[in-house]
């Protein structure tokens, strides 16, 4: 009987991380969720048959004990990451611009490094990085995370040159306008009103069912083949700043 595959899923507490562990469980893999809100982790796991590891990737000696006991590992979701507020560059906090470079760059390098070595040993192992269209372009009042993306967007660029040859894949996707749980709530410092704003008189943003589809989709592919970059935006977001709302 052929072994069970592993995906590792980071930031699987909520939004596109969680929607990817029920997909890729779905997919046949058993899913390692981690995230740092314990409760949400340990019921999705319940839930999908997969396993919960309370983790927070900025901490690197937690990652690498996380590595330690993990045992195999086909497939590494790099998902944790997020924005902090929309303030110019002249205005941006330096702290909010530091916390996001942690989680959005060195929370892809933890895990990736910590990673390898069991992806390499699988023999058929994938590195997926979760970027944005900000990782690809620049917005106003997006400096900071799109400064943070842009990075993430070079790592998986980077890695996929140093580990040609070898029987690692290393995917990028690059979502567009996504109404995930929290994203946006958690941009704007709580406020509501500023989150839905983004969204108004969009008829059909993505949700994180779509983009938790695309990763399944791509990971999925023959061991040969290999989704370099994938970006994918609503219909109605043809460009970062240009976006079609019926108002």
């Amino acid at each position: 009987m052929t072994e069970q595959k592993v995906a590792v899923v980071t930031g699987a507490s909520s939004g596109i991380g969680a929607a990817t562990a029920r997909r890729l469980a779905a997919e046949g893999f058993e899913v390692v969720l981690t995230a740092r809100r314990t409760d949400r982790i340990e019921a999705l796991a319940k839930e999908i048959g997969g396993r919960a590891h309370t983790l927070d990737v900025t901490d690197r000696a937690a990652v690498d004990a996380f590595a330690a006991g993990l045992g195999r590992v086909d497939v590494l979701v790099n998902n944790a990451g997020g924005a902090i507020g929309a303030e110019s560059v002249e205005h941006g906090d330096p702290a909010d611009w530091l916390a996001m470079y942690q989680v959005n760059v060195l929370g892809v390098l933890h895990m990736t490094q910590a990673l390898l070595p069991a992806l390499r040993a699988s023999g058929d192992g994938t590195v997926l990085v979760m970027s944005s269209t900000a990782a690809l372009a620049a917005y106003e009042g997006g400096g900071g995370y799109v400064a943070a993306k842009h990075a993430a967007h070079t790592i998986a660029a980077t890695l996929r040159l140093e580990l040609c040859g070898e029987p690692i894949r290393v995917i990028e996707i690059a979502p567009g306008m996504v109404k995930s749980e929290g994203f946006a709530v958690t941009r704007f410092r709580g406020d509501e009103a500023k989150a839905a704003s983004v969204y108004a008189g969009v008829a059909e943003p993505l949700d994180s069912e779509d983009i938790a589809d695309t990763v399944a989709w791509a990971v999925t592919r023959p061991p040969h083949v290999n989704i370099d970059l994938l970006v994918v935006r609503p219909r109605a977001q043809a460009a970062n700043h240009k976006v079609h709302r019926e108002l």
